[in-house]
């Protein structure tokens, strides 16, 4: 029976990306966060399927942490599914990516209509130099900057070293640092096809205030939160 969910839920997936690509694209002129509301119809339509399809739900719990204004998003990552409840949890948001995801298509070509800060993990330097500059050039624009500190997705249950990116861009912005952790991989496992019914809990720090901090000591407190948190979820 998961299979036969599973394998619905992609031919849908399929078939429901490309509709979105258009929307995408045709909505290039308007403002980017109004932009960002229609393209992220997409990841509501693919929560709404994971529910009806695959039996996948969601609890959140620490709503009430959730800033009035844009910050920045430490989330842990283990699944595709954190990239699409995020849409539906926080304010207009952008990611931090890898620059070859819009090349994929359909999903890129949308993607790249969103104000992503896609870059070469490759050139180290010049991708935090692009980080700090595009991240308070999105933060000032209203958006909150998601980044997944580890850099990539970790199976459930690991945990990957967590890079200082996220930090330097709360500390260099004064925006407030927000933990978030959850137990997807669980359900949704790192790059798997099978997608198992049940709940998804996701829980969100406080934030975390840059203020007469240094990016390291930042780091530090998301780290130590995000996998204490991972370990009381599991």
């Amino acid at each position: 029976m998961v299979f036969i969910r599973s394998l619905i839920f992609l031919l849908l997936q399929i078939l429901i990306t490309p509709l979105f690509t258009l929307v995408a694209l045709l909505s290039f002129p308007l403002h980017p966060i109004t932009r960002y509301r229609l393209i992220s119809g997409w990841a509501l339509t693919m929560l709404w399927l994971l529910r009806v399809v695959c039996g996948i739900r969601m609890d959140v719990r620490g709503a009430e942490n959730i800033p009035g204004q844009p910050c920045i998003l430490l989330c842990k990552h283990q699944s595709a599914w954190e990239t699409i409840a995020l849409q539906k949890v926080f304010p207009p948001q952008v990611w931090v990516l890898k620059r070859e995801l819009l090349r994929l298509p359909f999903f890129g070509w949308g993607l790249a209509m969103t104000s992503p800060i896609a870059i070469d993990r490759s050139d180290g330097r010049e991708a935090m130099k692009q980080l700090l500059k595009q991240g308070k050039q999105r933060l000032q624009a209203g958006f909150c900057v998601v980044i997944f500190p580890e850099g990539t997705r970790i199976p459930y249950g690991q945990r990957g070293k967590y890079k200082i990116g996220g930090a330097m861009l709360a500390a260099s912005s004064g925006a407030l640092a927000v933990p978030v952790a959850h137990n997807a991989g669980r359900l949704w496992g790192r790059h798997s096809f099978f997608k198992h019914p049940g709940t998804i809990t996701m829980s969100i720090g406080a934030p975390i205030d840059p203020a007469g901090l240094k990016a390291d000591e930042i780091n530090r407190r998301a780290e130590d939160w995000i996998e204490a948190e991972v370990e009381r979820l599991s």
